[in-house]
């Protein structure tokens, strides 16, 4: 079992309800469902489109899963626009840029139209709830194993976007669990504005003139901890620790043979699934507004959040890892 954090008793129980809820009511041929992604090419987001593809199967209704087939907020923000022009039913939406898409997440959810935010959030937009990992957590996870692995000493660059809730929260988690050990501290955070080359050239930049001044690169999200082993393993550099996210072939491959000393999964098919499930189930059972702030109600129709878990992925579990994953896939990538 790879679960990090045992889920709240609530969002379990959320989460297990959704399926019966649903089973009951007929489909119709006017429901029409949309998963809109960050970019189309990352595996992570064709795991959620699998995800997306297997719920929508099972309940028999139309689908589109769109998005920019490069790390593009504005295209994003697009293609929302044009799923509520042609009327969604629910749209899933991974967020790329919170401020940018939030007149568009108000404009849909304004005209009718549930959207639910899986993988990162806008919590301040008018979306219903969020379903992902609980950022913060598979953080301080990570943060705690980095400790480990500097044996409580060493400086550390990190990779991200800024701009992102999600990265926002798991930079917070590594923060708080390295505050226990004070001998480590972290010397800048990189953004990689969605170009995994900003992370290739930043690493190769630091390997020629500060390879001393730095023994650990953290990468909280999915295309930087490859590009980092990559480099680190070109220059045959070692002794640096390398943090990654995610669990695409190539990062795998690095746990595999040293190069990246821990991943953390997350479960982005479960979140495709799980959020067009709890979409079909708001259309055949509508709350009494989709403008309410359910979150303060006690008694309240729907979660805030659902968290989808998440787990840390090192040497002593990959290839089990990859051995469940084919099982389910029929596919080790």
């Amino acid at each position: 079992m790879f679960l990090t954090r045992k889920l709240s008793h609530s969002i379990c129980l959320a989460v297990l309800l959704v399926p019966f809820l649903s089973c009951g009511s007929a489909h119709d041929s006017g429901e029409y469902y949309v998963l809109i992604s960050a970019n189309l090419q990352v595996p992570y987001w064709q795991a959620a489109g699998a995800g997306f593809s297997n719920a929508v199967s099972q309940l028999k209704v139309r689908a589109d899963f769109s998005g920019p087939q490069t790390y593009d907020p504005k295209a994003e923000r697009d293609a929302l626009d044009d799923a509520v022009q042609k009327k969604a039913t629910g749209i899933l939406l991974g967020v790329t840029d919170p401020a940018l898409l939030k007149d568009s997440i108000d404009k849909a959810v304004a005209a009718g139209i549930p959207v639910i935010t899986i993988d990162s959030d806008a919590p301040a937009s008018k979306r219903l709830f969020f379903i992902g990992t609980n950022n913060y957590e598979a953080g301080f996870t990570g943060g705690q194993r980095l400790a480990q692995e500097l044996k409580g000493k060493g400086i550390v660059v990190v990779f991200s976007m800024p701009e992102q809730s999600n990265l926002q929260e798991r930079l917070r988690g590594y923060k708080d669990a390295l505050d226990r050990s004070p001998g480590i501290k972290i010397s800048r955070v990189v953004d990689i504005q969605g170009d995994p080359r900003i992370a290739f050239d930043t690493t190769t930049q630091i390997i020629g003139k500060e390879k001393d001044k730095v023994d650990a690169f953290v990468c909280l999200e999915a295309q930087s901890g490859k590009e980092v082993a990559g480099v680190l393993d070109s220059y045959h550099v070692t002794g640096k620790v390398v943090m990654a996210m995610d669990t695409d072939a190539e990062t795998l491959a690095w746990v595999q043979k040293g190069g990246i000393a821990a991943t953390i999964a997350q479960k982005p098919y479960t979140m495709a699934f799980v959020g067009l499930q709890m979409l079909d189930n708001l259309y055949h059972h509508k709350p009494p507004s989709l403008e309410t702030d359910w979150s303060k109600d006690s008694f309240a129709p729907i979660p805030a959040f659902v968290d989808t878990g998440s787990a840390l992925i090192d040497k002593s579990n990959v290839d089990s890892f990859l051995q469940a994953k084919k099982s389910l896939t029929g596919a080790a990538k």
